[in-house]
């Protein structure tokens, strides 16, 4: 007993040893095991800096970038920031029908062959890895060890509105967190375009191909 007693009493001190007693005052800088950033190399605005343009920190924005909150031109009229702009209640930004809560039913946006190459092209990028190249939830997570990935063939899914499957890519649901920092809303829409696609490759009867192009399916 004795010697656990020591033991503690030396573990003590040296813990109030290195981190000192709290509240208390003192000159030197603490130790800090996870410093979670909180210093850093920046450049403070305006501060002399030689090896930037103009030899000061500060510079200009990048051609074409606009901020949220900077005013900007909408169909020619100059609006304050997004909230105060007209297409905020878009369906081709929210996936809901204006002035109401339900979703759209079918995509917003005009469905050509550009679209869908492009969203072939970003559902290899982002959906492919979970949900496998046939939509089937047998990407390579998966064999990775995340076993619940839901089936885009499934019945549910394959029932939801266009609306809503935008939301869901925008926002996440269950396990699959949001996308909609990472992928713009045009190409959310060439997403669902291609889901569906799949969908009907999967699921579709041949009287659902337009008569000129059922003749080749037997090939």
């Amino acid at each position: 007993m004795r010697y656990f007693l020591l033991i503690f009493l030396l573990l003590a001190v040296a813990v109030i040893s290195v981190a000192g007693f709290r509240g208390s005052i003192s000159r030197k800088p603490p130790i800090e095991v996870f410093p979670d950033m909180d210093r850093q190399q920046k450049l403070r605005p305006q501060e002399p800096n030689a090896f930037l343009p103009g030899g000061i920190s500060s510079q200009p924005f990048v051609t074409g970038t606009v901020p949220r909150s900077a005013a900007h031109l909408v169909k020619g009229e100059l609006v304050a920031s997004y909230a105060d702009s007209p297409l905020r209640d878009s369906p081709v930004f929210t996936g809901r029908v204006v002035g109401a809560t339900n979703m759209v039913e079918t995509i917003p946006v005009p469905v050509t062959e550009k679209l869908m190459a492009r969203g072939r092209e970003r559902y290899a990028i982002s959906c492919l890895p979970c949900h496998g190249a046939q939509g089937d939830g047998n990407g390579i997570t998966k064999k990775l060890g995340m076993a619940v990935v839901a089936t885009l063939h499934d019945k549910r899914i394959v029932m939801m509105p266009d609306g809503e499957l935008f939301h869901v890519i925008t926002n996440g649901r269950n396990l699959m967190g949001p996308y909609g920092p990472n992928i713009t809303p045009q190409d959310r829409w060439a997403i669902i375009a291609y889901v569906r696609a799949l969908q009907l490759c999967k699921l579709g009867r041949p009287t659902d191909v337009p008569a000129e192009f059922q003749r080749v399916l037997g090939k």
